[in-house]
């Protein structure tokens, strides 16, 4: 059901059936209501007359509020009769609202006070909503100043880019059943043709360059990037072959493998995938990382390579591969991304765009991770790595400094278009002589002439007909891969949950891009506070230093002076359901839990409630193909706000430190997923009533959260906030979570059976 069918359902339950239409949600049909006649009431402009129809009856808001200072006033338009049980509706362009009620007191203008933390139409406007980081924001890198300060922030990004392939843990590394054929011989190296299966059936292909004579020889894996002609590109701006030619007549094993969707790796097309894959960490960037991973295992398993001495270099898109490599496995000596490394372009395409690996950092972070190892960042002049010798290597030339290791990162400048032309690969061989070789007399080196062997030599399938097992059959296996991964990190939640919320809190945190604020990060304010017979109420905008979000928020609380235990309420449909909608006053169950001696909250998480707009539905603002590569989606900004809240009350010196939170129809989900981020709720209530874990399509309709499912969703949530209480309404989906600690409530809650089990 919609938020507005909802609100009305709930509100018809009132003794005094009331009604409340927003313009954002009306339509030409017919509105049911219970048969009678009503008082009817529209939100106009306070300084002109508002116009209106209602059930053909043409009515008037007159102007003129007592308020000087107000933009929006209550008025009432006459009686309305309803003998049908129908009402139509419809508005001026300026009228906010309509509402509708039986009571004889009833004053909109009243409810309209206590139930939101602005007395007019407009939403209240979440920063975050009005953000979109995208591929071509510039990006400013972060000052660290010590080893110490880097190497954390290190080990969380690091994290995070494993995250986001589906990767974390490492999973286990099947048999590579690595083939070679069609070796072609010369005077000072050899080429031939490979291909191994990074996962069963899903093949990684490509060129090995090899030194003649039996080593051992450093390694060198080497992704292609977006050229036309992928490994076999020959070119002024680039050559391949060229590449693994003259690596090889340096000394240097080097394995030149196709992205996905070029030349012989032909499984899957180079862009593919959806949302329902992207819940597991499924995606071209993870399928890409995966096959380099298992590159460097390939090169390893090889008797003539030394295991301990392996490179790795790309450009562009290639250059990306590198850095992302190079940001997770250690195994990396020495790099050289070209023509990459951005603080004004993150990388164009979905197999740059990884979700989730942008959230809080750029390109810069990533590439700085392979400190202190040596790199070498190559850039141009006629590309988005133009101000490379000014902007990014002096940034991540900071990180190395914290090292010592300055002497270890080079910069070298190219006056050329976006390229890995022969400038560029000379600077790349010196570079690689020197640390990958470990050998002087490399700093003149220019590349010599090179044989160029036929296209269709160097492809294991000239006739596109290459691997046939269907991609789909592959991103089920890979997936099943995942779960059972997961499954096996699960059993330590039922065995030890204190040691699995060690292992896995920050991790999954990092999922949602939330985090736990401190008291001292918060940046909230109060518009309103009024007491009452028994109780004061607050009406706030909660938020954090710097997140420009917006959270309305309802407080409630007794006015006796000792600390009291409080309480989170958060519904799908606002904090609006948590008011009484014909009086203003406290709802049933926020009035059952301060009899109780308990403070409740009732906010608005981002977009719901007084988030949108009255007048018309807040849209977030949306640039590019890749939002979930750069910030939370709504789901994630809607568990933050539930950990936001939880904080704001925690910081309060009238409350104890004992929350209990509830989550209500949909925010069931964001509940449970806020108490497994949160770690300290006492109680956590949660709604899955009309959820299914295991439903991708509802995931990505309804909860949409990249990389949630390969780190074990709701089951995983369940495991970190144990020991403490979760009680789940839901039967199946807490039979599912008993395991882990949930305590099943049946199918639904009353108000009366929430009061009950936060006494």
């Amino acid at each position: 059901m919609n938020a507005l069918l909802a609100t009305l359902l709930c509100i018809a339950a009132a003794p005094a059936p009331t009604y409340w239409f927003h313009a954002a949600d009306l339509n030409d049909a017919a509105q049911s209501v219970s048969p009678g006649t009503y008082a009817a009431w529209a939100w106009s402009p306070a300084h002109s007359a508002g116009q209106l129809t209602i059930n053909d009856q043409e009515l008037r808001a007159k102007a003129g509020s007592p308020d000087a200072n107000a933009t929006y006033h209550w008025v009432k338009v006459g009686d309305i009769a309803c003998p049908d049980g129908n009402v139509t509706i419809t508005l001026g362009a300026d009228v906010a609202a309509v509402a509708l009620s039986t009571a004889p007191d009833f004053n909109p203008a009243t409810v309209t006070q206590r139930s939101r933390v602005h007395d007019n139409p407009e939403a209240v406007i979440d920063g975050r909503g009005q953000q979109a980081r995208h591929t071509h924001t510039v990006f400013t890198m972060p000052e660290f100043h010590s080893a110490a300060e880097w190497e954390a922030y290190a080990a969380r990004l690091r994290t995070q880019v494993a995250l986001t392939s589906g990767l974390y843990p490492l999973p286990d590394k099947p048999p590579l059943n690595a083939e070679s054929s069609g070796k072609i011989t010369h005077d000072d190296y050899t080429v031939e043709k490979v291909q191994f299966e990074a996962y069963p059936g899903f093949f990684v292909t490509g060129n090995l360059y090899k030194p003649l004579g039996d080593g051992p020889f450093p390694g060198m894996v080497s992704p292609h990037g977006h050229w036309t002609n992928g490994r076999t590109e020959e070119g002024e701006r680039g050559s391949v072959p060229a590449r693994g030619i003259t690596l090889a007549r340096m000394g240097i094993v080097t394995f030149m493998y196709d992205m996905i969707g070029y030349q012989d790796s032909i499984q899957f097309p180079h862009n593919w995938g959806t949302e329902k894959e992207k819940l597991w960490g499924i995606h071209p960037f993870a399928f890409q990382l995966w096959s380099s991973i298992r590159a460097i295992d390939f090169l390893q398993s090889l008797p003539e390579v030394a295991p301990d001495r392996i490179g790795c270099t790309g450009a562009s898109g290639g250059g990306t591969q590198t850095f992302a490599l190079t940001a997770i496995d250690p195994r990396i000596k020495v790099s050289a991304p070209v023509n990459m490394i951005s603080s004004r372009m993150q990388g164009g395409c979905l197999c740059e765009n990884a979700p989730i690996l942008r959230l809080n950092n750029s390109n810069m972070e990533v590439g700085a991770l392979m400190a202190p190892r040596p790199m070498l960042m190559v850039s141009a002049t006629g590309d988005w790595t133009r101000e490379t010798p000014r902007v990014e290597y002096p940034s991540i030339k900071s990180v190395f400094a914290l090292y010592d290791a300055e002497d270890r990162i080079e910069n070298v400048h190219i006056d050329a278009p976006h390229n890995y032309n022969k400038d560029s690969r000379e600077a790349m061989y010196r570079f690689m002589g020197r640390w990958l070789l470990n050998e002087p007399g490399w700093e003149d080196f220019t590349e010599p002439e090179y044989p160029l062997e036929a296209k269709e030599a160097l492809r294991l399938y000239p006739d596109g007909q290459g691997a046939d097992a269907p991609n789909q059959e592959i991103i089920e296996a890979v997936r099943g891969r995942i779960e059972a991964k997961w499954e096996k990190e699960l059993l330590l939640a039922k065995s030890d949950p204190a040691a699995f919320a060690a292992a896995h809190r920050g991790a999954f945190a990092q999922v949602l891009g939330a985090e736990v604020p401190s008291a001292n990060d918060l940046a909230c304010e109060r518009f309103r506070m009024e007491e009452f017979d028994g109780y004061v109420q607050e009406n706030w905008i909660l938020g954090r230093k710097g997140a420009d979000d917006a959270i309305p928020a309802l407080f409630f609380r007794g006015t006796r002076s000792t600390p009291q235990d409080a309480v989170l309420l958060v519904s799908g449909h606002g904090k609006g359901t948590y008011v009484n909608q014909t009086t203003g006053a406290p709802g049933a169950l926020v009035s059952a839990l301060l009899d109780g001696g308990k403070a409740v909250l009732c906010i608005d998480p981002f977009l719901v409630g007084e988030q949108t707009g009255v007048l018309k539905k807040t849209q977030r603002v949306r640039v590019g193909g890749f939002m979930d590569t750069f910030q939370p989606t709504d789901t994630g900004y809607r568990v933050q706000d539930i950990i936001t809240a939880a904080a704001f009350l925690r910081a309060r010196r009238d409350l104890t430190d004992t929350i209990d939170v509830v989550g209500e129809d949909e925010a069931g989900v964001w509940a449970i997923l806020a108490g497994a981020v949160d770690g300290t709720f006492a109680t956590t209530i949660a709604d899955l009533s009309n959820f299914d874990r295991h439903d991708d399509e509802a995931w990505v309709a309804h909860y949409y959260v990249p990389c949630i499912r390969s780190v074990g969703d709701v089951a995983t949530a369940a495991g970190l906030i144990a020991p403490h209480t979760l009680y789940v309404a839901g039967t199946e989906a807490a039979q599912e979570l008993a395991p882990y600690g949930a305590v099943s409530v049946g199918n639904s809650t009353t108000d009366k059976q929430l009061a009950t089990l936060l006494k």
